[in-house]
């Protein structure tokens, strides 16, 4: 979010939000699960040009392998 929206001391809580309920939650209870379940890699600008989608980096990296496979035996 942007520091403006952070930043409005306006309650803008709807009604039918208990204050109970928003104070009752813990921070970060699915943290770890979300970050073990997860597999973003971000890879640099120049090589984004040469794989701009998660298609052409499988696409690579399975060739790859496939070549360190066949190079093994």
């Amino acid at each position: 979010m942007s520091d403006e929206l952070m930043s409005n001391d306006k309650d803008t809580l709807r009604k039918e939000y208990p204050a109970e309920l928003i104070k009752s939650g813990v921070r970060g209870k699915y943290a770890k699960r979300y970050r073990n379940a997860t597999n973003v890699v971000v890879i640099d600008p120049d090589l984004h040009k040469l794989f701009p989608n998660s298609e052409a980096v499988n696409r690579a990296l399975r060739e790859y392998v496939s070549k360190k496979k066949r190079a093994a035996t």
